[in-house]
């Protein structure tokens, strides 16, 4: 769902019912007080909330991370331990926050919850004397930052953390550093020192090494290093790197303290639980890199959930044979998927993002007109028309359409940091501080930053040795890493929808819900429900549950588990448009399973309504019995008594009770021997018994002792051959997987071999074509230059008729200025006059000749360039063409000796499992 519309609140739902119904202490005398892995299980919410959510304008407890909790279960179904993984921390809040919106809750908590104590310790302030906490103390409606501390400072107590543990303070102190730049320099300058004594107070560092590391710290210039002063810019972002790594460490620290807290077995649980709470979909007025990230994690879970509920629950029916027409409901993400993670042939946008991130001198206005450059046709991809100093790409999501602002991208993704200062925090007087920076080889998001240029801050803040790893790599390598699980295991989905953005209660917007629901693919779900069969039940299963409603439809003896359905179908009188019988299992319209349901309760009830009666009828019979008796003792007590007060006044009565006494004063000493013999051997029977008593309950004991021991070995037994069993049906799965692999593979590889064959005949016959266009090309390179050496000797030729007409001009010149001389000669010179000028105009012609030649040989020459060009180019596309065909052929091997490898390793694998 969107932001604010309830995840978290409904994540702390499922985990308070799973704590609750799967507690260990459950059947005890106190299994109403939860256990202390359940307790603390139910305390890492608050914890994780007070360091990870903050207020948006969207909603008061926006989580700024998100997180996959694993609840792990024994094979008796119990809680045995925890994990929680978490995705891209919006670390950067923690410095900087948009206009009605505040920093991570702990901040507010701490400044307002803390004690005298506390705050001198942690050397606290107001909440305006903090650069980072850009809008002051906005409170929140309903809540108390004061008791919310309180209750977070309880939640750590029984997560076992310690006040010396808590790192906030420096990170505030860090945006209270102050830099100037000096007069008739770039470089800064640090005028007051204060808060950074306090933060090197509060980290356990020396203040002029921390100064000195900020404003100059050592570079590697070749294979030396040497100091070089930082700009008032460069300073500033230094220090808020530093904030940002910080805090980020800090987090990631207690997310490994609750997973330390929480892992209580030395083995993973039999099954496991997965809850999935990320940050929903955002659009604000402001969109970064990462709202990007948290767009594109909602574009992946969407299309899962489209393909469980609309793909794989079409296929099914298919599978099991039903009738059913596919329908194609359009919700296909894959375009929008691809623009954003693409890797090539376009590349998408991380990837183009990535690529930038190499370049010395790329800026985040080159990354966006090589992202215009590459995706501007694609058809989820647009470029603003309007405000474009507010966004400069969008891209059109299955929510709706989203501007973002590529401004500091490249530094987001690449997340530079300064060694030196990282340095100094590894090596801090403070344990804890220097326990978190251990791992200074491995700066937060990256490995190694390429060579890049000073004034994009690269040269101070490289990291060291390893591999090039932005932030959008690392994350969607997790992200890889999180479908895979939920594509492993049975999904459901909560589907979260935010009533109205006013952030009131009661308030329902139609249109704000009608939209989500149309987007989220709900509307199309309940179609399919309505036109499909949304239940379904395996035909053992079935047959269990529901023949207490046919208890004469199926005869005794054996009988197949579909046939045995069929029979209860029909004596239940069902419609035969409500179910569809498949392969494995039977499916129900909507509705169905559930009437059956209530159908079972009541026979059930009217069940155990008889045995009541039978019970009561008995147990009435009974009393009743006993009353007679005791009527029957009545009366004969009743009659001897009666007949007692008759006889007590008889003369011969009397004289017998008193003689009776006297009769037994003889026998009495004899009685008294025989009752001490009889005495003696009593205690020595009882001496003797004793004896074996003590015997007994020795043994008793031992007994006892190896029952105990027995049914230890007994559950270890039974864990251990659930595990077997569960192990041999997931490896007898496997096989049959791998048999098919091994068959499509088998498949693959003919095909493939055939596919090589041929391309290797293609590429024989390409390369006799290309030697056939060669020969072509040398020949019509000689004709060429043949017509080059003509067309040279061609202009010789009228480069001497011009000159020769050049002369005679000045010859015809020449005789006109003579003319008035030579009148007198005009009648002898008349003959020789008309023969030059005849000579001028053949010498004309000539030229004009020369010239059309001229102009026929440069047409053929441009036509031999044109056929020339032609054949290079169709020798270049050649060229290419077989380049490409032998990429193919050594990918396509490659895939192939990578399948065979894959294939043995498996064999081997399942060698070794049947082995076990």
């Amino acid at each position: 769902g969107e932001s604010g519309a309830g995840k978290t609140e409904n994540t702390k739902k499922v985990i308070q019912y799973l704590a609750h119904v799967a507690s260990s202490h459950k059947g005890r005398k106190d299994h109403n007080i939860p256990g202390e892995l359940e307790r603390q299980l139910l305390q890492a919410n608050p914890i994780l909330e007070s360091f990870g959510n903050a207020k948006t304008v969207k909603n008061d407890n926006s989580s700024r991370f998100g997180k996959f909790i694993r609840i792990n279960f024994d094979v008796t179904g119990y809680i045995v331990g925890a994990n929680i993984e978490t995705y891209l921390l919006e670390k950067s809040r923690a410095i900087r926050q948009a206009k009605d919106e505040r920093t991570f809750h702990i901040f507010y908590q701490l400044l307002a919850g803390a004690g005298e104590h506390l705050r001198s310790d942690l050397l606290l302030e107001g909440f305006n004397n903090y650069r980072f906490l850009s809008n002051g103390n906005i409170p929140i409606p309903g809540q108390q930052d004061k008791d919310n501390f309180q209750e977070t400072m309880e939640a750590m107590h029984i997560m076992s953390f310690s006040h010396d543990e808590i790192l906030l303070s420096a990170v505030l102190q860090f945006g209270n550093i102050v830099f100037k730049k000096e007069r008739n320099t770039d470089q800064a300058s640090m005028p007051e020192n204060t808060a950074a004594q306090k933060l090197c107070h509060l980290l356990g560092m020396n203040v002029m090494e921390f100064t000195r590391a900020i404003l100059s710290p050592r570079i590697k210039v070749g294979r030396d290093y040497v100091q070089k002063a930082q700009t008032k810019e460069q300073a500033d972002f230094a220090v808020e790197a530093l904030a940002k790594a910080t805090y980020e460490r800090l987090f990631r620290w207690l997310v490994h303290r609750i997973n330390k807290a929480l892992d209580r077995t030395k083995r993973q649980g039999a099954s496991f639980i997965g809850i999935l709470d990320i940050a929903g979909f955002e659009i604000f007025q402001l969109n970064s890199f990462e709202q990007l990230c948290i767009n594109y994690t909602n574009e992946k879970l969407q299309q899962l959930f489209n393909h469980t509920m609309f793909i794989l629950e079409q296929e099914e029916y298919q599978r099991e044979g039903i009738e059913w027409s596919f329908i194609d409901f359009g919700l296909d993400l894959q375009p929008c998927i691809d623009l954003i993670e693409r890797p090539a042939n376009p590349p998408g946008v991380l990837a183009l993002l990535d690529e930038e991130c190499w370049f010395p001198k790329a800026t985040d206005k080159t990354f966006v007109e090589k992202l215009v450059q590459e995706q501007g046709t694609h058809p989820k991809f647009q470029k603003p028309r309007q405000l474009k100093d507010k966004a400069d790409f969008c891209i059109i999501h299955y929510a709706g359409r989203v501007d973002y602002k590529a401004d500091e991208w490249l530094m987001k993704n690449m997340d530079p940091l300064n060694d030196n200062v990282a340095t100094l925090l590894h090596q801090s007087a403070d344990k804890f501080v220097a326990e978190l920076w251990k791992d200074v080889d491995r700066i937060v998001g990256l490995d190694q930053v390429a060579g890049m240029n000073e004034t994009t801050f690269g040269a101070t803040y490289k990291t060291k040795k390893g591999m090039f790893r932005t932030v959008g790599q690392l994350y969607k390598e997790s992200l890889t890493k999180l479908m895979a699980t939920l594509r492993n295991t049975n999904p459901n989905f909560v589907r979260c929808i935010i009533p109205n953005h006013e952030k009131r209660a009661g308030k329902l917007d139609p249109h704000l819900v009608l939209d989500q629901l149309r987007c989220n693919g709900v509307l199309e779900g309940i179609r399919i429900c309505r036109q499909g069969f949304p239940n379904r039940i395996i035909f053992q299963e079935f047959r269990q549950r529901y023949e207490i409603l046919t208890p004469n439809a199926i005869p005794k003896g054996f009988m197949d588990g579909k046939q045995a359905c069929e029979r209860m179908i029909r004596a239940l009188e069902l419609d035969p448009n409500l179910f569809r019988i498949g392969q494995s299992k039977i499916f129900f319209r909507a509705g169905v399973l559930a009437h059956l349901e209530e159908e079972r309760d009541l026979k059930i009830t009217d069940i155990i309504i008889y045995f009541q009666s039978v019970c009561r009828g008995y147990l009435a019979r009974k009393a009743f019995a006993k009353k007679q008796q005791q009527l029957s003792a009545l009366k004969v007590l009743q009659r001897n008594c009666a007949a007692y007060l008759k006889l007590r006044h008889w003369q011969w009565w009397r004289l017998f009770t008193k003689v009776k006494p006297l009769l037994q004063v003889t026998r009495q000493e004899e009685e008294m021997q025989a009752k001490d013999e009889e005495l003696v051997k009593v205690k020595e029977r009882q001496s003797k018994v004793e004896n074996e008593l003590v015997e007994m309950e020795r043994k008793h004991q031992q007994v006892l002792e190896e029952k105990n021991i027995l049914a230890e070995q007994l559950q270890a037994e039974t864990e251990l051959f659930a595990e077997a069993e569960e192990m041999r049906a997931r490896l007898a799965a496997k096989k049959q997987e791998l048999e098919e692999i091994l068959h499509d593979l088998e498949a693959r590889v003919e095909e493939e071999e055939e596919r090589n064959q041929s391309l290797q005949n293609e590429k024989k016959k390409m390369q006799t074509h290309i030697q056939d266009l060669e020969e072509q090309l040398d020949e019509e390179e000689a004709a060429r230059q043949k017509l080059q050496l003509e067309k040279v000797t061609a202009e010789a030729k009228i480069k001497k008729m011009e000159e020769d007409i050049l002369l005679l001009e000045d010859q015809n010149s020449k005789f006109t200025k003579e003319k008035k001389l030579l009148e007198d000669r005009v009648s002898e010179m008349t003959s020789l006059l008309a023969e030059e000028e005849e000579k001028a105009k053949n010498l004309g012609k000539l030229k004009n000749k020369q010239e059309m030649m001229m102009v026929d040989l440069e047409e053929r020459l441009k036509k031999e360039e044109k056929t020339r060009q032609e054949l290079e180019k169709a020798k270049r596309k050649l060229d290419a063409e077989t380049t490409d065909l032998q990429d193919q052929i050594a990918e396509l091997q490659a895939q192939i000796e990578e399948l065979k490898l894959q294939l043995a390793k498996k064999e081997e694998e399942l060698q070794a499992a049947l082995a076990r």
